[in-house]
């Protein structure tokens, strides 16, 4: 489960228009969400709440052979109100959703006028491990519209020279995005690419056209085309401490919400040096079902592993993977023959009777001056039409959250290790239980067992 202090953060970047999945690091994060979700072990509470616009904290408090917990606080120079603090509101898929389709590349070139309010964003973030005395900060400092400092620590007297510092320098101009960081662990120096092309990459700095070309395609072989952005990117980097490096390339295919058809992901990353090649590829096969699966190898030792992963939401009421199309697909009630028969031949009746024919094939006038309206992409994925009375747009608005009661994870791995997470809300507690189990080993197959148990305010 999403940490409520890594939800408030996404609410900064979305506040401050900085988009996170636009960065090489990310390349992966659709499949990792699905097939490397961390199963909860032993007991764990959280407590966490937004106190102002500008300032939230969060306490935990976990048990696993020993209590131990954290403190944390964050401040933000830009106001957060607009984001939904309340466990009890806060819409599941925006903590608990493994799949998320690619947001809109920024547009530099309108917010480069912003000029000195963007000196104001900035963030910063602390966590205490007790009783451990750890010591994590973050601090995040917007320069322009496209450049962006982060720098992190870490304090333990475990660690060598008592801790360790990362620097990163971001610069993102939608179309394309560099990072350059330094590590004090060993003298790390790295530096990161990611360039998109294809899809809506043409369209970045160009305002209007985008909306204009989803939506010209409509009754030709443009629409059935797979729309979506492709991206291709390396790392590099260099220990100067310890005098050894490492690279790393990588490519994705991601469709966008755009897309008329199946949600999908592919990716593929190289590592040249030490021959390992990782295959990824996810999909939404239904509006309640997400599916992944990983391939990895080695050229120099023949070695090999394989994962796939599972997603299924549960809607309120009962499991569903798709809605009953019984109803969804039935047309707006008409009266009864026997009725309509009596309303048409009722003595005094000020309108002349209509034959049934025409009455079923003729489209009222009301109906033929309003616009035909593009299915909903919910409908679409569950084979169904939308709801007359009901716009397409309330369907994928605010009440999605109150949609589904909670979701079910699964993995599976070569080894025969098997991941399980049931996650939900009861009440105004948001609750995480999971268990790893390894199928070799059937007289204590249970590695891991947890619960954890969220309320913020």
């Amino acid at each position: 489960m999403r940490e409520f202090m890594d939800y408030i953060q996404s609410a900064f970047y979305a506040a401050t228009g900085w988009n996170r999945d636009n960065s090489y690091s990310t390349l992966n994060a659709t499949a990792d969400a699905l097939l490397n979700f961390p199963t909860p072990r032993g007991l764990r509470l959280t407590l966490s709440s937004l106190a102002t616009p500008k300032f939230a904290t969060s306490y935990q408090l976990s048990t696993v052979g020993i209590v131990d917990g954290s403190i944390s606080y964050l401040y933000s120079t830009v106001p957060l109100g607009h984001a939904i603090a309340q466990s009890a509101k806060i819409p599941l898929p925006d903590l608990l959703k493994s799949y998320r389709p690619l947001s809109e590349l920024p547009d530099r070139d309108g917010g480069a006028r912003l000029g000195g309010e963007l000196l104001k964003y900035g963030l910063a973030y602390g966590r205490l491990y007790l009783p451990l005395s750890m010591l994590e900060a973050l601090v995040v400092r917007r320069i322009s519209p496209a450049l962006q400092l982060q720098m992190s620590a870490v304090s333990n007297q475990t660690l060598k020279n008592g801790g360790t510092v990362l620097g990163m320098v971001q610069y993102d101009m939608g179309r394309y995005e560099v990072e350059g960081l330094a590590s004090s662990d060993g003298g790390l120096l790295g530096m990161r690419a990611l360039y998109n092309f294809g899809g809506d990459v043409g369209h970045v700095n160009t305002s209007g056209q985008l909306a204009a070309a989803n939506g010209n395609g409509a009754g030709n072989g443009e629409r059935e085309r797979i729309y979506g952005r492709f991206s291709t990117g390396a790392e590099l980097y260099y220990g100067t401490l310890n005098k050894s490096g490492g690279m790393s390339l990588g490519a994705r295919f991601a469709t966008l919400p755009t897309h008329n058809g199946t949600p999908l992901t592919a990716t593929m990353t190289i590592n040249p040096l030490m021959g390992n090649i990782s295959w990824s590829y996810a999909v939404m096969a239904g509006s309640h079902c997400s599916l992944a699966t990983r391939m990895d190898f080695n050229v120099y030792s023949y070695e090999s592993d394989w994962a796939v992963g599972m997603e299924l939401w549960r809607k309120k009421g009962a499991w569903s993977i798709s809605s009953e199309p019984d109803e969804q697909m039935s047309a707006p009630t008409m009266p009864a023959p026997e009725t309509r028969s009596q309303e048409q031949t009722e003595p005094g009746s000020r309108e002349s009777p209509v034959p049934p024919d025409a009455a079923e094939t003729s489209p009222s006038p009301r109906a033929a001056d309003q616009p035909k309206k593009e299915r909903s992409f919910e409908a679409k994925m569950e084979w169904r039409l939308d709801d007359p009375n009901v716009d397409s747009e309330i369907l994928l608005g605010g009440d999605e959250g109150d949609e589904y009661s909670g979701v079910l994870k699964a993995r599976l791995g070569q080894h025969l290790r098997v991941g399980l997470l049931w996650e939900g809300r009861v009440k105004s507690l948001l609750f995480s239980l999971g268990s790893d189990i390894d199928l070799r080993r059937l007289d204590s197959p249970f590695r891991t067992l947890g619960l954890e148990v969220q309320f913020s305010s």
